[in-house]
């Protein structure tokens, strides 16, 4: 059988020993399961019912072993995210708008008003209410 795999008697201790010990991941551990599975010779179809996973996990789990080992296998690689939109400038100055004397007849300002106050300037005109609350509560955890 092509890409039959064998893990040294090291490996199959150490992820009995990863599996039993310590908090892991769910996904770290299904890893871990599925690698000692494959060790017994189970086929990828039984190990996904085994293991109530899809088939492809098995397969790359298995791919990601035999080409970048085993702690490979089991971590995950991080994942890109989406890029910020506005820099430390932009947030500066939502945080610096959200500190002036709020608008005439209005005892504060909202996330509404502020976002409307915001839109009007240049570079703000996309921005939306739920990224000036994430503005304003990150800067009032910051305390530094």
């Amino acid at each position: 059988m092509v890409g039959v795999i064998k893990l040294k008697e090291d490996e199959v201790k150490f992820l009995r020993d990863f599996v039993k010990k310590g908090r892991k991941s769910a996904r770290e551990l299904t890893r871990a399961r599925i690698l000692l599975l494959v060790n017994q010779q189970k086929g990828d179809t039984e190990i996904a019912e085994i293991l109530e996973v899809g088939r492809n996990t098995v397969w790359r789990t298995k791919k990601r072993y035999r080409e970048e080992g085993l702690q490979s296998a089991l971590t995950e690689k991080p994942r890109p995210g989406q890029p910020k939109k506005y820099t430390e400038r932009h947030e500066a100055e939502i945080i610096a708008q959200a500190c002036t004397k709020s608008p005439d007849g209005r005892k504060r300002w909202s996330l509404t008003l502020l976002t409307e106050e915001m839109r009007k300037r240049e570079g703000f005109e996309t921005i939306n209410r739920e990224s000036i609350r994430l503005i304003l509560k990150k800067a009032k955890q910051s305390r530094g």
